[in-house]
């Protein structure tokens, strides 16, 4: 692999980014789904790839048509194996960057604070996370393993695609690789691509329904976003700075600094991982292995933690930009989704699609139910605005979450989006991506825990989060009329 090849890897995806944002502008169906330029992007270089068009080509060559052009292409599709192979190692790389930028330039907040808000939300989610688990597991168990003779920590495949999403799935393939099963990463990035489709699709339609039934308490059912939002674009007069200056350029460019910073985070995690894993081998390496499967990402969202905590203490000119930080986190989080959907491997899911099918499913119908039955009694206000963006994070990662409640409350009229943000604190450290998800396919692997075991552990999370949400918290609600402190009036605005 050659630098020319790694620099038209990159300039290619560049290229698709273009033509992804092209495509969200021209074609109204995908402005209807709501579908972010990285998704389209990734379908395209998905179709021109050497599952779809490798293939056709694959067949003209043996026809002898096409020339040495068909023959190069049925390896590689349009862009050759080499570019390929630089594509494929992109995600493990650029996961870690986009984790450990989840917390940078943002204050940590009190842990009263946070809780008041955030603890319905926050009971909620994990009651979503942690039933994904136990659905999986027991599809896994009694049915997957002994019908389609697939591993038993394919049950864990709901949570790291629909909550982790493509950067987790794409992360975990040194994981997959290790326990013996390197199709469950292709697996997991068509049960991502599944439940962002779903998620938004789904998404839309209860939108549409909580509306028309009353059941929104800040949209009513004529509002309507503007053409520009529906495209993508933000009209000239509402365009607001992305980012703000805080470092002189003569000095250093301001995205040069963030970007050490983000870098610094990884460090920190690479860091804190290898210490752990020597801390594993010193000590119960021989009974019980862990962190030998643990990828760095959650390790680096940890090392972003840590670096904020000091930013807090000693950055008194409030030079960290969580803003310029988003950037680097919104590129990277881009070219890793196409990346990892260029190079899936349909013929993976095709050979195991009962499985995927029977998985992906289950995941959505939990969701679904989980959001018309529990977030209702779960939520103490604004249970619609909330409890959306929970459901679309639950299918299609935390940008999802954050598109639906924009649909259903773009002008942040409730406390969907401050609960929403105070929980992913506490939230992420542990399910989608985080040190859960990062854990679970090692520990239904060891032979000290299992499949089992780990089933046992879920289930007793999704209990304590039940009660957690339907009882103690509605409890200490009781006498205290509006639920959430700061959340605005209740009632249904039309959006201008």
């Amino acid at each position: 692999m050659t630098p020319d090849t790694v620099g038209l890897a990159l300039l290619l995806l560049g290229v698709l980014l273009l033509v992804s944002k092209l495509v969200r502008v021209r074609w109204k169906l995908t402005q209807r789904l709501y579908l972010p330029g990285s998704i389209i992007g990734g379908g395209i270089a998905l179709l021109l790839g050497p599952d779809v068009f490798g293939r056709l080509m694959g067949l003209l060559a043996d026809r002898g048509l096409g020339g040495g052009f068909a023959e190069r292409a049925a390896e590689g599709g349009l862009f050759g194996a080499d570019v390929m192979s630089v594509w494929s190692a992109l995600p493990g790389l650029l996961i870690s960057v986009v984790f450990a930028s989840l917390f940078l330039g943002k204050r940590m907040p009190r842990l009263r604070e946070a809780v008041s808000l955030a603890g319905p939300n926050l009971a909620f989610g994990i009651t979503m996370a942690s039933g994904q688990y136990v659905i999986g597991l027991v599809l896994a168990l009694l049915v997957l393993v002994p019908l389609f003779n697939v591993p038993a920590f394919s049950g864990a495949l709901i949570e790291i695609g629909f909550l982790g999403g493509h950067g987790t799935a794409a992360g975990l393939g040194s994981t997959f690789e290790q326990a013996g099963w390197a199709q469950g990463q292709d697996l997991a990035l068509g049960m991502a691509t599944v439940g962002l489709l779903s998620g938004i699709i789904v998404g839309i339609v209860l939108i549409n329904w909580g509306v028309r039934r009353g059941r929104s308490s800040v949209i009513s059912a004529d509002a309507r976003g503007t053409d520009g939002e529906r495209a993508g674009l933000v009209e000239r007069e509402r365009r607001t700075p992305g980012a703000t200056m805080t470092v002189h350029p003569s000095s250093m460019d301001p995205l040069t600094l963030h970007f050490g910073l983000v870098a610094l985070a990884v460090l920190i995690g690479q860091l804190l991982l290898t210490g752990l894993r020597w801390l594993e081998r010193a000590l119960w390496a021989d009974t019980i292995e862990i962190m030998a499967y643990v990828p760095l990402f959650p390790l680096a969202m940890i090392g972003g933690i840590v670096l904020q905590v000091f930013i807090d203490r000693f950055d008194r000119h409030d030079v960290v930009d969580h803003k310029t930080v988003e950037r680097i986190q919104g590129l990277s989080l881009d070219v890793l989704i196409i990346a990892a959907m260029a190079t899936l491997s349909l013929r993976a899911i095709a050979d195991n699609f009962a499985a995927f099918a029977i998985l992906a499913a289950a995941g959505v119908a939990w969701s679904v139910c989980a959001f018309l039955l529990l977030a209702p009694r779960m939520m103490p206000s604004h249970w619609f605005e909330r409890g959306i963006g929970e459901f679309g994070q639950s299918l299609g990662v935390t940008a999802t979450g954050l598109v639906l409640m924009r649909v259903v409350d773009p002008e942040m009229r409730s406390p969907a989006y401050p609960a929403f943000g105070y929980k992913q604190l506490i939230f992420e450290p542990f399910f989608g991506g985080g040190l859960v998800t990062a854990a679970a396919i090692p520990l239904i692997l060891s032979p000290h825990v299992g499949p089992v075991g780990f089933l046992a552990m879920m289930a007793a999370v999704l209990a304590a989060s039940l009660f957690t949400g339907l009882v103690l918290l509605r409890r200490g609600r009781r006498g205290r009329p509006g639920a959430v402190p700061g959340a605005p009036g209740a009632e249904a605005q039309r959006v201008p």
